[in-house]
């Protein structure tokens, strides 16, 4: 009896890797080792990314907020603290848009926190 080799499942299986690989350039999108890694590799690299996008971010708003509230007189830990104090729920992300594009508004919000 002939031997059977994986047949539709393995080529099922290295589809799904090399169709993941379009783009990719010369070996790394034709054979099945190569590809398998770089797809990997390119999947770990798109995860991580997700996490440095958040980080990064989240750096920026706090860069905008502690500049508009140095101009306001203040420190951003300062500013952060108040906030909490007064049970005032708003998160960097709306806070830091309101310095960026509406600086009367963030001058009116410190200005109450005092």
């Amino acid at each position: 009896m002939a031997r059977a080799r994986g047949g539709y499942k393995s080529r099922r299986r290295k589809n799904r890797v090399l169709k993941l690989a379009k783009g990719f350039h010369f070996d790394r999108r034709r054979k099945f080792k190569w590809t398998s890694e770089t797809v990997r590799r390119a999947l770990h690299n798109i995860y991580k990314g997700r996490r440095l996008l958040k980080r990064d971010m989240r750096r920026l708003w706090i860069t905008r907020i502690s500049a508009a509230s140095k101009l306001m007189g203040t420190t951003y830990s300062r500013l952060i603290h108040q906030l909490k104090t007064n049970n005032v729920t708003i998160n960097r992300k709306m806070l830091a848009d309101i310095a960026a594009r509406d600086m009367d508004a963030f001058t009116s919000l410190v200005k109450s926190l005092k």
